[in-house]
């Protein structure tokens, strides 16, 4: 009987200790005794290593494996993570984002173009249960020669605007949103609403809406006069394009001067919060269906289409960024706008079972 209490005492603990090894790291092995704790990775970093084209306000970022001590990340930045110029430290700031898994680079000061940079995460960054990577993760990347343009400015005239138009505005079917405001100069025609819904003010042909035209005219011309950018050839869906000017004229190429989007385009910031693209369109902008988005940091309040003559949107299109046609613009079914549609003094805007979603004006 002895024996039998001696054998039961001993099997309770051997399965205690079990029980015990499988708390702690949830990545531990589950596969049996010893359990090894899983050292954390980096598995994706922003700007990419190899990048080039950086814009100079870009930040830096590392997502890891597993959620890390903000202590390792944030109160040893020097030792932790860091970025260089060669041998030059740029100071900044690190944070780690609510997971504990995204930890951001933000230089003090916005980086040198035309420079390579070196970032280092180091084993000195652990995981919630003391463990380090297991070597110094390090990638380089480079800045833009040139530098990357800023944002047009969107005066405060522009700002609250979904819809503006010099001659008509017109809700062709459905319940089509505008969540913002509708304006309209010198023309005084707006058609559909109800059963379009605008979430705004209308303004028709009154001194807000004038006021509107003579700003948009300023940011359509300041885009039609910046010196030319990458020149861009007929159709540029199914691409992904970094911060920068974007020019589609007849010296681009076959096909004149009107640009296509069929499928998605991808617009990339690279980093930077206040990454800008400007497209000078010669003619017309025509979508084919597909998404146009715009990768976190960047924002579709800082995408602006300058167009010489006409936009149409494709059935089923989204669309970013800021519509600034000398003529019409025409959306043609289920489409979404995370922008502005802003036609000049003899442009009307159609849309058609159409949400419009205004961006946040400023940084």
């Amino acid at each position: 009987m002895r024996k039998l209490k001696i054998a039961n005492i001993w099997i309770t603990a051997f399965l205690l200790a079990i029980g015990v090894t499988g708390c702690g790291d949830p990545d531990a092995s589950k596969n049996g005794p010893p359990p090894s704790f899983t050292p954390p990775t980096v598995v994706s970093v922003v700007p990419l290593g190899g990048a080039t084209g950086v814009c100079q306000g870009a930040v830096v970022t590392a997502t890891f494996s597993k959620a890390m001590n903000p202590a390792t990340i944030i109160q040893s930045p020097e030792t932790t993570f860091t970025l260089a110029a060669g041998a030059t430290a740029v100071p900044g700031t690190v944070s780690l984002d609510s997971t504990d898994t995204i930890a951001t680079f933000t230089p003090t000061n916005v980086l040198l173009v035309n420079t390579q940079y070196t970032a280092t995460i180091t084993t000195a960054a652990q995981d919630q249960f003391g463990n380090g990577l297991a070597a110094d993760f390090t990638w380089m990347f480079k800045t833009a020669v040139n530098g990357c343009p800023g944002p047009i400015a969107i005066a405060p005239e522009l700002c609250g605007i979904g819809i503006l138009a010099g001659s008509a505005i017109t809700n062709s079917s459905g319940a089509s949103v505008v969540n913002g405001d509708v304006d309209i100069s010198p023309g005084s025609a707006i058609a559909g609403f109800p059963p379009g819904i605008i979430n705004g003010t209308r303004h028709t042909t009154d001194a807000t809406a004038a006021a509107a035209q003579n700003r948009l005219t300023t940011a359509f011309i300041t885009a039609m006069t910046l010196p030319p950018g990458t020149l861009l050839v007929g159709d540029i869906g199914a691409q992904t394009l970094p911060p920068g000017v974007y020019t589609r004229t007849i010296a681009s190429g076959a096909g004149g001067d009107s640009l296509g989007i069929t499928g998605n385009l991808t617009l990339d910031p690279v980093g930077d919060p206040n990454a800008t693209w400007i497209f000078q369109i010669g003619s017309t902008l025509t979508t084919a269906g597909g998404n146009v988005t715009v990768l976190s940091p960047g924002k579709p309040a800082n995408v602006f289409w300058e167009i010489g003559s006409a936009a149409t949107l494709g059935v089923n299109t989204t669309m970013a960024g800021n519509l600034m046609a000398q003529a019409a613009i025409t959306m043609n079914g289920g489409n979404t706008l995370n922008g502005r549609a802003l036609a000049r003094t003899a442009g009307a805007v159609t849309i058609s079972t159409t949400t419009i979603n205004v961006p946040v004006c400023g940084p």
